[in-house]
This record gives C-alpha cells, sequence and structure tokens, in this order.
C-alpha cells in the first residue's frame, strides 16, 4: 500500500499499513508487558532510591537535595530531548529487522552500559553525565517501546493493554525500591542488576515482536524545518492532542514533586534513619503498586466495556489529591502507608486509561512513533521541572513536605480540568 506524500512529491509506503487488524497474540502482549517492566525498573532505579544513595556517598548532607534536583533534572532533560527525535527515527527505519526491533535493543544495551558508568562515577559531574546518557539512550528504547503498542494492538484491545503497560511502567518502581533495600549496600549491583534484567526483558520482546520492515525509506522532508517538527504538533490543527498533553503533563509534574524526594521525604519529615527509610520505602511502595495494579486492572476493564475514558481521568486526580492531603497529616509509617494506598488507587485509574486515550488522538498514523514522542515529552518535562519546583516549596516551607503536597494536589486536579475539551474521545 502507498500513499502519496506532498511535501516530498514521491510516493511512499504507508505506515498505516501496519495498522492492527486482529487482535493481538497473547505471546506478543506478554513480552511487550514484561519489556515494559524492565525498561522502566533499570530507569526507575535512580529516580526512586539509588540515585539518593549515589549522591549521598558524593556530597556532604547539606548539599544532597540541590545536587540530587541537578543530577535528575539532567537525565530527565535527556529524556525531553530524545524521545521524539528517537522515535521519529523509529518510524523511518528500513531494513529486514524492521522499524521497532533496533531501537529496542541498541537503546537498552546503552541503557545498561550507561547505568555502569553511574555506579562507578567518582564525583558529580560523572554521576550526571552517565544520567543523561542514561535517559538519551533509555528512551530510544522506550519510544520504540511504545510506538509498538499503537503498531500492534488493535483499537478495541488498547485499554486493556495500555492498562496492564501502565501498571507495569508503575511496577517497576516496586522493583526498584526493593533494588534499593536488598542492594543499595553495593552500587554496582544496585545499578547493574535491574540493567541487566531490562535488556533480557526486551529481547525476548524484540524476538518476539511481529515487526514489519518499510522497504522504502521516505524521502528528504525539508532539514531543519522537518528537525524542528520532530518536536512540535499543531495544537491549532489538533486541539485534542494538546489538551491531552497539557493534561499528563499537569498529572505527572503533580506525581514527581514528590516521588523525586520520597526518600528524603521518609528521613527528613518522618525521622527515619537511611536504612530504615530505604525499607519503609519499599513497603510503601509495594502497597502503592498493589494498589495500582488493581485499580489500574479494574478501571481499564471499565473504561473498555464503557467506551469512555475522560471520566477516569478525573477520578484519578481527585484520589490523587486526596492521598497527598494524608501525606501532608502523616506523621508515622503507618499514615505514609495509608497515603501511599491512596495515591496508588489514584494514579492507577489514571494509567488504566491514558495510553489508550492518548492512541485516540494521534493526529497522523504515518508518525505515530514521533507524535508519541512528542507526548512523551510531557512525561520527561515535569521530571525536569519537579526537582526544582519541589526545593522551591520545600524552602519557602521551611523544610515541611506540606506546601509541596498542597500545591501537587490543586496541579493534579488543574490536569484533570484539561482535560474536559478533549472531543474525540469520550
Amino acid at each position: 500500500m502507498v500513499v502519496s506524500d506532498p511535501a516530498a512529491g514521491a510516493t511512499l509506503p504507508s505506515l498505516t499499513a501496519f495498522a492492527p487488524k486482529e487482535k493481538a497474540k497473547a505471546s506478543v502482549i506478554a513480552t511487550m508487558v514484561l519489556a515494559r517492566l524492565g525498561l522502566l525498573t533499570a530507569l526507575s532505579v535512580p529516580i526512586v532510591a539509588g540515585m539518593t544513595l549515589k549522591v549521598q556517598s558524593l556530597v556532604s548532607p547539606a548539599d544532597v537535595a540541590p545536587t540530587l534536583g541537578f543530577v535528575i533534572s539532567m537525565g530527565a532533560f535527556a529524556a525531553l530531548l530524545f524521545d521524539p527525535v528517537f522515535g521519529r527515527l523509529s518510524d523511518r527505519t528500513i531494513g529486514r529487522f524492521g522499524r521497532r526491533r533496533p531501537w529496542l535493543v541498541a537503546g537498552a544495551v546503552g541503557l545498561l552500559v550507561s547505568l555502569a558508568v553511574i555506579a562507578v562515577a567518582p564525583n558529580v559531574v560523572v554521576l550526571a553525565i552517565g544520567w543523561f546518557f542514561a535517559q538519551a539512550l533509555g528512551n530510544a528504547a522506550v519510544a520504540a517501546h511504545t510506538a509498538s503498542l499503537a503498531d500492534q494492538i488493535p483499537q478495541w484491545q488498547r485499554g486493556k493493554v495500555s492498562g496492564m503497560i501502565g501498571i507495569a511502567s508503575q511496577a517497576a518502581g516496586l522493583g526498584a525500591a526493593y533494588s534499593a533495600s536488598l542492594l543499595g549496600q553495593n552500587m554496582l549491583l544496585l545499578f547493574l542488576v535491574p540493567g541487566i534484567l531490562g535488556l533480557i526483558l526486551v529481547m525476548v520482546f524484540a524476538f518476539v515482536l511481529p515487526d514489519q520492515p518499510m522497504k522504502r525509506r521516505p524521502a528528504s522532508e525539508g532539514g531543519f524545518r522537518t528537525a524542528l517538527k520532530t518536536f512540535w504538533v499543531n495544537p491549532v490543527k489538533h486541539p485534542d492532542f494538546a489538551f491531552a498533553w497539557i493534561s499528563r503533563f499537569l498529572v505527572v509534574l503533580a506525581l514527581f514533586m514528590f516521588v523525586t524526594f520520597r526518600l528524603l521525604y521518609l528521613q527528613q519529615d518522618l525521622g527515619l534513619s537511611k536504612q530504615d527509610a530505604a525499607g519503609a520505602l519499599a513497603t510503601g511502595v509495594l502497597i502503592y503498586t498493589l494498589a495500582l495494579v488493581t485499580a489500574g486492572q479494574i478501571a481499564g476493564w471499565i473504561s473498555d466495556r464503557l467506551g469512555r475514558r475522560k471520566v477516569f481521568i478525573w477520578i484519578s486526580a481527585i484520589i490523587f489529591g486526596l492521598g497527598t492531603w494524608m501525606l501532608s497529616l502523616a506523621d508515622t509509617t503507618s499514615g505514609f502507608y495509608w497515603a501511599e494506598l491512596v495515591i496508588g488507587i489514584g494514579f492507577g485509574t489514571y494509567i488504566a486509561v491514558d495510553l489508550a486515550l492518548v492512541i485516540d488522538v494521534l493526529p497522523n498514523p504515518d508518525d505515530t512513533a514521533k507524535d508519541l514522542g512528542v507526548f512523551n515529552i510531557a512525561m520527561a518535562g515535569p521530571q525536569t521541572l519537579a526537582p526544582a519546583v519541589s526545593a522551591a516549596l520545600l524552602t519557602m516551607g521551611g523544610g515541611s513536605y506540606d506546601l509541596l503536597l498542597a500545591v501537587a494536589a490543586v496541579i493534579a486536579l488543574l490536569g484533570a480540568l484539561t482535560i474536559l475539551p478533549v472531543k474525540k474521545v469520550r
């Protein structure tokens, strides 16, 4: 199947030829979900706890928070920059190995190498460089993986599979928390074990994936102007995409305003030692993940049956706001655990429908990975801003987390409001 490309004046193979028409095989879905779990576990270890422990081994206690914010922001900037770039390259990759498979494998290998650099980093500069490349190369694999969902899963299955992938993404935080608890005394094992696991699971998915290759490379589309388009989807022409983008940006910002400083919260606000804080973090993330998995499966199933997405975004934001309020009141680990339970239910409801909603409003089926890469800026961008915003709110609040959590709750509710104007999805 071919279509005419007005910009290039050439006849090109249409990527819509690869649009799924039949039910996806169970093996594809299972390995897709496991690959997401592996990739995100490897990327989550530094964010959840690993980077905090590594920074604490390199700088004085007074410098931990600003240094951590700087390093995490560097990696998030790399994700923001390279996710759409690798997505566009993936859309236009030719060869017998397919469009997604080369980037899945190369990205996972590059991520593992970068994690090794982080583990042995002798100073903050090397640490920041290692995390920058970990996020850049890891997002090559993530961009190809996300696009494979649109390639392989028909629309009527996307709510369920989106929920499973979202659950796997969040369950990665549980693996990261327990990695810190079990391997936190050995930096090399802490970073390499999840990286190796991620590479293995990605390789299995790449082997199973029925990734159809493009037969012909698209013609040039305009040089620098096209490069800029890699980071752009016109919000006037595609308002549904724009509103969905803003909604995700706000919801993710609200979540990461706390996640980045979760371990420090347990140490500073609840007065736990480093070892006790790591243990409490693992238990809290376990509770959070179990709640998220349960809520995500239920919400994804109901969403597919009703054919509705937006109402679940609303419900999730309200529950998330309640959870952050509970965190502000917590003065014991039990209070922290209850708050994690509620936040898990809220975010589980959100991720069950988020990716399905996004794919439903994609502007151009011939630019699936590129457009998903642009959308993933709404995931990476907040992670760039969250450490700085959180640090500023902590300073304004005199070291207390109350102001930070209150602002996070308001931002989540604004994210829910922003989804209302979307017309293509109910």
